[in-house]
């Protein structure tokens, strides 16, 4: 944070404590503070929702200018179809990503402290456009070495030291998030598969209507309809097979993606917690070691007792944030599970009537 003193005054050099203790809800972390002359910079790392995922545009792009660039094996009208199948796929991932935003910011509307932060009220209210920087090599390189030094830092914590949780309820959700968050992305991965392949059905029926439509044009008037007929009956499979699709990406696979993400918040929770523990544990250590050598007695007192204080704040806070975790996820799965059944059945019963439908023509023809 930076203070700007009155003109003319000489700026002098200040310190400043803030005191969140008496704030549960809000965890801050400074892992990476580097000092720089007179300036120190770090980062300030607090607990929130887990960032929406980044929209994946370049895939759509990609197949948009292969597209463009034009392909002799592809006729005018295969091309206005994939064209068409293109703008629907890059439409549907812009209102699934608007979705993902607006679910983050809902949460963070809901959070007791942050619903309050000043960038927050700017985010929402400011009227003209805001440039985000995306992180650097650096930064990336950084976050991934931090992330492998918390999990060395847990496995250390968990299996050398022996240290053994001291409350069921959390013992019980550790054990149950590891589990956990392996199955849930363990689905997500099928049912992105399951939604990919309902993708590349839909694509597939492009050709196989354009040729039946082609033959048609070809054919004497006995074949000449029942071929016009197969393709349009293609071209509208092919329709609900991408509607199929994108159901099952908004309704499945981004509630999977996103509770991914989700545990493993949660799971990073359990982890700060446990580190909270350690730092008690061994300040106690500490306290005794002090009280056996009579020296620095009341210092690690009130080291003692400020990682005490600690421990128990985040314990309380994570209990409520563990609590909210499993309502959440529960509603948010029941509620996506029987749209996603009623928009398959939807699907299923238009389907059974096409493929009816277009029997019932070809049979009747003379």
């Amino acid at each position: 944070m930076e203070e700007h003193q009155e003109a003319g005054k000489e700026s002098k050099p200040f310190s400043k404590s803030v005191d969140l203790q008496g704030d549960s809800s809000l965890q801050v972390e400074i892992s990476d503070a580097v000092s720089e002359r007179d300036k120190v910079k770090f980062t300030v790392q607090t607990k929130i929702p887990p960032a929406p995922p980044k929209p994946d545009f370049e895939a759509s792009r990609e197949k948009l200018q292969k597209l463009g660039e034009g392909d002799n094996s592809v006729t005018r009208e295969e091309f206005a179809k994939m064209k068409q199948e293109l703008e629907a796929e890059y439409l549907a991932i812009f209102k699934k990503t608007v979705a993902m935003h607006e679910v983050f910011l809902q949460r963070l509307a809901a959070h007791p402290t942050l619903r309050q932060d000043h960038n927050f009220f700017v985010f929402l209210e400011y009227s003209q456009d805001l440039s985000v920087r995306g992180k650097n090599r650096k930064e990336l390189l950084g976050g991934f070495l931090r992330n492998i030094v918390k999990s060395a830092d847990e496995a250390l914590i968990t299996g050398m030291s022996g240290l053994k949780e001291v409350d069921d309820f959390f013992e019980h959700e550790r054990t149950f998030l590891l589990e956990y968050h392996t199955r849930i992305r363990d689905a997500c991965l099928r049912a992105d598969r399951v939604m990919h392949s309902h993708k590349c059905l839909a694509d597939d029926y492009i050709p196989i209507s354009a040729a039946l439509s082609s033959l048609g044009t070809q054919e004497i008037n006995q074949l000449k309809t029942s071929f016009f007929k197969l393709a349009e009956l293609f071209e509208r499979l092919r329709k609900l097979e991408g509607r199929v699709a994108s159901d099952e990406d908004l309704k499945l696979s981004d509630m999977l993606r996103y509770y991914t993400r989700d545990s493993q918040a949660a799971k990073d929770l359990l982890y700060r917690r446990l580190r909270a523990l350690t730092d008690y544990e061994n300040a106690n250590k500490a306290l005794d070691k002090a009280r056996t050598r009579n020296r620095a007695v009341r210092t690690a007192e009130s080291h003692q007792q400020l990682c005490c204080q600690r421990f128990e704040r985040l314990s309380d806070s994570a209990k409520q944030e563990l609590m909210d975790f499993k309502s959440r996820r529960v509603s948010s799965f029941r509620k996506n599970l029987i749209e996603l059944a009623e928009l398959e059945l939807k699907h299923a019963k238009a389907s059974t009537l096409l493929l009816r439908n277009t029997l019932v023509t070809l049979k009747g023809e003379p």
